[in-house]
């Protein structure tokens, strides 16, 4: 089976639907346009409806999808920069092998780390002090900058407003409409003369380019907004060390002489030497290609910006910023590419081809009967006059009648083939994404905004996402002692005191400082603060502490074991003790003696029974429990060596319990109510936690997610192991009743979000560690934490949520489900004024031989329905309506039942009344005793001017397609109301004073009346339409077949060729 092959079975199960219907059309008919998710999509599924997609103009239908050549230029100039720089480490390591071959005597030794070219002497160098940083004040700074260069890089610059204006003229429909305007103008002015000969080409050019210039400035302000977001995305905040304190700051803030911690998920900012490592890792894939891990330490030094801590922890020394990096050359060499095209632009591309190819059918049709009833005599001018007669009508003037048809039959091409549909995708997420920065959400991928509308269910994490990330230890055993208040340290003796503060200061990432006002302040993780809040209530010295004995190795904390530990010597003693912390249970099963609260150590046998209760007793309080331990060896039972020391790992069985905590982290305020909006908008919520079962269960009630009588038996409630030993079979089973995972691994998550994809489900998951990166990847949408989360876990996400709040996640739901239902609005009130236009057209040319919508009055119906309509009804914010709705199908039909009902009722109205005036205007108007060229102008212009109210009232309908109250919200939408209201007031100028431009003539107040009363009736037949039942089968399943039959032959015909 090719990959291909597989990749389709796949979208079958996830739509919920058999590969085999039974169906021979569908057999034969693979639809280019239906891809269910472009995440990781192939190439070759992207140029397969390139290909198959109706175009008019490709330059701008396709800017804002991903460009495969460029896409394919990149790949190459990243594997020539990676060649380049394993070109250079192959040489360097060729020339130390040569010089130890051939030249020295003795092996060449490399400089030692405190020497003149190491790290001391190199720090000595750059004036900055390896452990406490850079001490100095913004002058120091702007002095580095200016020597060093600053961390950032040239950015290609953003297109001008001229580039836009130049894709804008390639529309093929418009470059034909001006060849003939140009036509008709030389034409005119050599027929009538210039005072009057210039009306039509002129009026049409000026048409043609209104259209271009408003078109040009629509899509110059989305790439202005995309400008923005993507500053935003590479704006990466980094933790540095200055003066001794850590604090925070832009990576573009970054000077050389900087000193910057390392841990896992971090990305490295600049090119740096390693000053402290424990057991660091690097992934240097990025810039290599090599998926290798390389350790680094002090003998191997070297760190290359933009690579990835993969493991372990240290601190490194800035030495190159910016451009003078290889990650800046690489950054410098390729221009960022923000294609990248969405399921529902995708399909939208395939609606347009189908309504395209009917325009075109029409268009072609409409041109025949025109051009057949001109040249046999049947077509007249508006005073009667026969348009063409055979051997009397000059060349100059036959030529100007068939240029007049001719664009005539483009226009209707141009209305007909709604080039700004697939556009309008690109506009409403633009707008969107603007928006969701408000409500704390930074859209990385496209995507995934209109993919959130569609998810089914939400894998939430538990920390800082379903609660406030603000703990504190709240209650404290040593022993079986329990210490109330816990940080009363007088209720410890100096032995105990004396382990637990090392065993806190030491066995940390976090860190205790004084800030520039002098208090003393906490840095860390939040568990990591909690602990060393609770030890410097106790009276812990942190830095005293950490100068009184040396680490010899660190095993940093695992997110697999859920701990984590460290070994220290002291400096005048011979003993080393290895301290280890996590989760209180496991910490508890390593343990096989305890200290009492007298420092006596005993077997914890007899105390067993009682620690796992204290422990379970917290957890249903919804305490994070969290124990302390050790062990002690003498000193030269340690490997001494650096090599040994880094391969040793470190005892974890037998150790000797020193305390218990538990620390609470409150849920955050209005998570309840979110969880039952989600609930209740048909939104699965589960929470995946590494924390153990009975806090799990406690913070899932307290939040909502369990009821208080729920069953929290499995399957409801498990712990992640089980559900990892289960067979796939038992594993999709459970997969559907699951709520709450507690002590989950990354592992387990991933499986959990693969087997839940596999039914069908569409997943949204949070994540903020290194190891949640291939669920955040795996998932449907990956939402990453941007407080806690590590870059590699921002990079792999989808959605960076800004402040770590399930309430946010929420409501990137409603903008999901909102960029849906603009684009559903859109399309409704486009295919209204299509199917209007161009029936009233068609039947008005096989009758009379003329069409009452000309060249120019066409065009700006155009520029009301795709451009300026885009923007009224694409930028509507969301309301809670929407969440009333279950999750919107990835494969439901765009053109609902309703849609089809309300478009038509609209559109039979619509084409019914124009075509009613067109024939007997002259009576209902009367008109009868004017001359009948006035009489036919009049007649025209009444049926143009109430087209185009009738799509302006309709514009308001289009708004709520399921509500009966249009104007809810209404006022908010300030880009609505004034697009529709300068929509009226140019209607009236042109009306009033451009009839020479747009074959019209003035109306009087009757007149105006009758097409302003004509035009309001479709509220309230809106509203009356709106009671009529719709069948629940989607229509455009019937409809879609003969599109499908051409699509599938065009294939036959491309392979045969």
């Amino acid at each position: 089976m090719t990959n291909g092959e597989e990749e389709d079975i796949f979208h079958d199960i996830e739509s919920g639907t058999a590969a085999d219907d039974g169906s021979d059309a569908d057999e034969e008919f693979s639809d280019p346009f239906d891809i269910g998710s472009t995440k990781n999509a192939s190439h070759n599924m992207l140029k397969r409806w390139r290909q198959a997609a109706l175009v008019l103009n490709a330059s701008r239908r396709f800017r804002y999808t991903l460009d495969l050549k460029r896409d394919e230029q990149h790949e190459k100039r990243r594997r020539m920069i990676r060649a380049h720089a394993q070109v250079i480490r192959a040489a360097l390591r060729f020339k130390l092998a040569g010089q130890q071959a051939k030249v020295l005597s003795s092996p060449v030794i490399p400089p030692s780390p405190s020497g003149p070219y190491g790290v001391k002497g190199i720090s000595d160098m750059l004036r900055t002090n390896f452990e406490k940083g850079i001490s100095g004040d913004d002058h120091e700074f702007a002095q580095r900058r200016d020597v060093f260069g600053s961390n950032t890089y040239p950015l290609k610059k953003g297109r001008t407003f001229w580039m836009f204006l130049w894709d804008a003229w390639q529309d093929t429909t418009l470059i034909i409409l001006i060849v003939a305007a140009i036509a008709s103008l030389g034409l005119g002015i050599k027929t009538e003369g210039l005072e009057e000969g210039w009306y039509d080409g002129g009026s049409i050019t000026f048409a043609v380019l209104l259209v271009i210039i408003v078109t040009a400035t629509s899509d110059y302000r989305q790439s202005l907004q995309f400008q923005n977001l993507n500053e935003e995305k590479r704006n990466i905040q980094v933790e540095v060390i200055r003066g001794g304190r850590r604090e925070k700051v832009s990576i573009y803030d970054i000077v050389v002489g900087d000193v910057i911690p390392l841990k896992i998920g971090d990305q490295v900012p600049a090119d740096g030497l390693v000053t402290i490592s424990h057991s660091l890792a690097i992934d240097e894939s990025s810039m290599t290609g090599e998926s290798k891990i390389i350790q680094k330490d002090q003998r191997t030094p070297f760190l290359m910006s933009g690579c990835k801590v993969a493991d372990g922890a240290g601190t490194m020394l800035v030495t190159g910023v910016g451009i003078n990096t290889e990650w800046g050359l690489l950054m410098t060499s390729i221009s960022e590419d923000n294609g990248e095209e969405t399921p529902l632009q995708v399909r939208l591309n395939g609606v347009t081809t189908f309504i395209g190819i009917v325009g075109l059918t029409v268009a072609f049709s409409v041109l025949v009967i025109l051009l057949a009833r001109y040249f046999t005599g049947t077509s007249k001018d508006p005073d009667g006059t026969v348009q063409f007669v055979r051997g009397k009508t000059s060349l100059g003037h036959t030529i100007d009648g068939v240029i007049h048809i001719i664009t005539a039959a483009v226009t209707i091409v141009v209305v007909a083939v709604p080039e700004g549909l697939p556009l309008a995708v690109t506009l409403t997420l633009a707008y969107s994404m603007k928006k969701m920065m408000a409500d704390k959400a930074l859209v990385r991928r496209l995507s995934a905004c209109e993919t959130m509308g569609s998810a089914t269910t939400i894998c939430s994490d538990k920390t800082g996402t379903l609660t406030l990330n603000q703990m504190t230890v709240v209650e404290a055993y040593v022993g079986k002692k329990k210490i109330d208040p816990p940080e009363d340290g007088s209720q410890l003796p100096a032995s105990v005191s004396s382990l637990v503060d090392e065993g806190l200061a030491q066995n940390t990432s976090g860190s205790v400082f004084l800030n520039k006002v002098g208090e003393v302040e906490v840095s860390g993780s939040p568990t990591e603060k909690a602990i060393l809040q609770w030890g410097v209530k106790l009276g812990m010295k942190f830095d005293t502490v950490k100068s009184e004995s040396i680490v010899l190795h660190v095993a940093p904390f695992n997110s697999t074991k859920k701990r984590g530990g460290v070994a220290v010597r002291g400096r005048t003693g011979s003993q080393v003790h290895v301290h280890w912390k996590g989760a209180a249970e496991i910490i508890l099963a390593s343990c096989s003696q305890c200290i009492d609260v007298n420092g006596s150590v005993k077997p914890i046998e007899n105390d067993m029974e009682f620690l796992k209760d204290a422990i379970n007793n917290m957890a249903e309080k919804s305490l994070r429990c969290v124990a302390v331990a050790y062990k002690t060896f003498e000193a030269n039972t340690v490997p001494t060596d650096q090599e040994q020391l880094a391969q040793w790992t470190l005892p974890e069985d037998d150790l000797v319990l020193l305390a218990i905590v538990g620390i609470k982290d409150p849920c955050r305020p209005g998570v309840r109510e979110a969880v039952e909006l989600c609930t209740h908008a048909g939104v699965k919520v589960r929470m995946v936690t590494g924390d153990n079962i009975q806090t799990a269960k406690a913070i899932a009630q307290e939040c909502g997610i369990l009821s208080s009588n729920a069953d929290t038996g499995e399957p409801y409630v498990m712990e992640g192991k089980r559900f990892r030993e289960m067979s796939e079979k038992d594993r999709e089973q459970a997969a559907n009743f699951i709520v709450v995972m507690a002590r989950s691994s990354p592992t387990d998550k991933l499986l959990l979000v693969q087997t839940l994809r596999k039914q069908g489900e569409v997943v949204a998951v949070t994540g903020d560690g290194t190891n949640d990166a291939p669920a955040l990847n795996e998932a449907d949408i990956g939402l990453s934490m941007g407080i806690q989360g590590t870059e590699v876990a921002k990079e792999n996400s989808d959605i960076i949520i800004l402040d770590d709040n399930f309430a946010s996640v929420v409501k990137v739901v409603r903008w999901g489900r909102s960029v849906y239902a603009n684009i559903q609005k859109f399309i409704q009130f486009q295919l209204t004024v299509n199917v209007a236009a161009l029936t009233i057209n068609v039947v008005a040319a096989v009758t009379s031989g003329h069409v009452p919508l000309n060249t120019v009055q066409l065009l700006w119906v155009n520029l009301i329905m795709d451009t300026l309509g885009a923007l009224a009804l694409a930028t509507e914010p969301p309301t809670d309506h929407l969440m009333d709705r279950s999750p919107v199908g990835r494969r439901e039909s765009l053109v609902t039942n309703i849609m089809w009902r309300n478009l038509v009722i609209q559109a039979t109205y619509q084409v019914a009344v124009l075509l009613v005036l067109n024939f007997e205007g002259l009576t209902l108007l009367k008109l009868k005793d004017d001359t009948i060229e006035h009489a036919n102008m009049v007649i025209n212009t009444v049926v143009f001017n109430t087209f185009v109210l009738c799509q302006i009232f309709n514009e308001f309908n289009a708004r709520k397609p399921d509500e009966l109250n249009v104007f809810a919200g209404v006022t908010k939408n300030h880009l609505f109301t004034g697009i529709v209201g300068s929509t009226f007031i140019l209607q009236i100028i042109i009306i009033n004073f451009l009839g020479k431009f747009t074959s019209t003539v003035k109306l009087n107040i009757p007149q105006w009346l009758i097409c302003f009363v004509i035009g309001i009736i479709s509220w309230p037949l809106a509203v009356i339409g709106k009671f009529i039942p719709v069948p629940k089968t989607p229509l455009g399943k019937v409809f879609i077949k003969p599109y499908q039959h051409c699509i599938a032959a065009r294939k036959t015909q491309r392979n045969n060729t």
